[in-house]
């Protein structure tokens, strides 16, 4: 079966060799189409095909049979052993001199009759744009996690991409993370506020928790997007791109200090920055402004990563006003609002009036009521009662959370809609100033982006009776030194409900993210992965038991500062409905010298070498 160098099997050829039935390529273009070759097949029969809006007898042809420089005019049907191509009316596949069959279009595409370019809201359609509106948030973040550079946004998946309308309203979102996407929108409308003469080319970014951001690590990248009209004066739409970074700055590496009293105290602080001017990127002011961050680098890799997203989606959404036109595309960013209105309405129509209190590790209260028009089919949740601003960072920005109240009510819908501000409009949702879910400035916010939203959300279920609490935290864990910055979220167990049971080991709500490969970990960090197994016992008991929670163990190689930002080490995930409280979580360091450290929901260790950090993390509540 096999053949020395110097000889040829019968069917083969040698690379200067050309077999009879073929013809070579013109140099220099190897998908040259060769000349029709004299026995060229016709169609082995005809077969019934539904196209261009009839049904008519199809040439049917086998690739077999078909010789370089052959056409096959559309509509036709091509079939071999392992695929079949249709040949649409107005296409054209010919034989190319490899033998690689080419579609190319022989025919303008004409307009149909089938689907009109309408501004009125059509079943059909409005599915078809929801899912094109998706597509484009997908894609962007498809090229955001494929060039940036740092183990956060890369391997992680902490980031978020969508799209907004000209007055800045979330239209979708891939699905990312939901305590960005539900918050986004402020910053849109924060960089059309203080813009008004924008122009192409521009790309804005902030991180402001007071402007529209969420806390310091989170970046956002605005871009506007233009149509090829060069007489446009304003956008036609925006794309924007949220992605934590793994340092900004502050008085720990990592950026998530567990003791900050100030904003200032938790990285560099952006507001409406032009990031890009004519499409420049304007590189040494960036520098400038980065200048108190551990790793400027890094950030500046990853910000060209967000701009080069952004532009993907403004591509895309060009594309899409190119091929249905701009009244019908903006119409249905409306319509897709309309309809997530709709079915939140829908689902109100269900609910009842509740409200629930619950207790963070710090002593701090969430209280929340939800009030049930059914005539109106709306509600009002009114956080009247919670504690005010506190003197740490467990305050959560007013736009985190909205995002958090976004979420509930968008889980609660069963139908297959993008997240966007539709599913808001029905909702009346009071926050009073000054409460540590709506602080003034400089409160330290970095907590209330992780921690305090996670326990808006099970505070928010909980008042609807929907489901016992999952892990009150993120278990946010950091480490690092002049030279590395990590930062990571840890798995829990995720609450039971009514039919269901709790998932183990799982990010739960606000957080979408993944845990780092350890293989990528232990390359990227000087520290080794010992293990990470599931916590036996730890999910509350019920008819249907809460998730149960992980245990994780990161042994340190060099001297570094570790921290942890948690909850639910004091108050586990409350159970519903007659079901159990899931376990507390615990944090410890096992020193090398054998002694052991126990921590609080929050703390910071200076780690040595072979010392372990521990993280048990809390089990989901149980139900019934």
């Amino acid at each position: 079966d096999q053949t020395r160098p110097d000889q040829t099997r019968p069917d083969q050829t040698r690379p200067d060799q050309t077999r009879p039935d073929q013809t070579r390529p013109a140099p220099g273009h190897p998908e040259a189409v060769a000349a029709v070759a004299p026995d060229a097949a016709g169609p082995a029969e005809r077969v019934p095909m539904f196209a261009a809006g009839q049904r008519s007898a199809t040439p049917l042809y086998r690739r077999s049979g078909l010789r370089p420089g052959q056409s096959v005019d559309g509509p036709a049907i091509i079939a071999e052993d392992l695929a079949t191509t249709v040949v649409e009316p107005g296409w054209r596949a010919s034989v190319t001199g490899r033998l690689d069959l080419l579609l190319t279009r022989a025919a303008p595409d004409a307009p149909t009759t089938t689907t009109p370019a309408t501004t009125e809201a059509d079943p059909v359609r409005l599915e078809v744009f929801s899912n094109l509106f998706m597509a484009v948030a997908e894609q962007m973040g498809e090229r955001l996690r494929s060039t940036a550079h740092s183990v956060n946004i890369k391997e992680r998946l902490d980031f978020s991409c969508a799209l907004f309308d000209a007055a800045g309203q979330l239209i979708a979102n891939a699905p990312h993370m939901p305590v960005h996407l539900g918050s986004m929108s402020e910053s849109i409308k924060t960089v059309i506020e203080a813009n008004p003469l924008m122009r192409r080319g521009d790309v804005y970014m902030l991180n402001d928790p007071y402007r529209g951001g969420t806390h310091l690590p989170d970046i956002t990248v605005v871009s506007p997007v233009y149509l090829d009209k060069l007489e446009d004066e304003k956008p036609a739409f925006f794309v924007a791109s949220r992605g934590h970074h793994a340092d900004v700055g502050g008085i720990t590496p990592g950026s998530m200090p567990p003791f900050s009293r100030t904003i200032d105290e938790e990285g560099v602080r952006f507001d409406n920055f032009l990031l890009v001017r004519d499409g420049a990127l304007r590189e040494a002011e960036l520098r400038a402004a980065l200048a108190p961050a551990r790793n400027p680098e890094q950030n500046i890799a990853d910000l060209r990563a967000q701009i080069a997203a952004n532009e993907k989606g403004a591509q895309e959404l060009q594309a899409m006003v190119s091929q249905y036109g701009l009244p019908t595309v903006a119409a249905y960013m409306q319509h897709v609002q309309d309809n997530a209105e709709e079915s939140v309405r829908r689902v109100i129509t269900a609910l009842h009036d509740g409200q629930f209190k619950l207790t963070l590790d710090n002593g701090a209260v969430i209280e929340v009521a939800v009030r049930v028009d059914q005539t109106s089919r709306s509600a009002t949740i009114d956080f009247t009662g919670t504690s005010a601003q506190l003197p740490n960072n467990f305050n959560a920005p007013r736009s985190v959370t909205m995002a958090a109240v976004l979420y509930v009510f968008r889980t609660l819908v069963d139908d297959d809609i993008p997240l966007n501000a539709g599913c808001l409009k029905p909702l009346d949702v009071i926050v009073p100033e000054g409460c540590m879910l709506n602080p003034h400035a400089p409160a330290a916010v970095v907590a209330g982006n992780v921690e305090t939203s996670s326990c808006v959300t099970n505070a928010l279920y909980g008042a609807l009776g929907a489901m016992a609490a999952s892990q009150c935290t993120m278990n946010n864990f950091t480490f690092g030194n002049a030279r590395y910055q990590y930062y990571e979220t840890i798995s829990g167990g995720s609450g039971a409900g009514p039919g269901f049971a709790g998932t183990s080991v799982v990010q739960t709500h606000m957080t979408n993210s993944r845990l780092t490969d350890p293989e990528v970990l232990e390359f990227r960090y000087p520290v080794r992965l010992d293990s990470y197994a599931l916590r036996a016992g730890s999910g509350g008991p019920g008819r249907w038991p809460g998730g149960e929670g992980g245990v994780r163990r990161v042994r340190f190689l060099e001297a570094m500062t570790a921290s942890i930002l948690s909850n639910g080490r004091i108050e586990g995930a409350f159970g519903m409905a007659g079901g159990g409280a899931g376990l507390p979580g615990i944090n410890r360091v096992e020193h090398a010298d054998g002694t052991i450290e126990t921590l609080g929901h929050i703390g910071s260790v200076e780690m040595q070498a072979g010392d372990v950090f521990v993280i048990e993390t809390p089990g989901g509540g149980g139900y019934g």
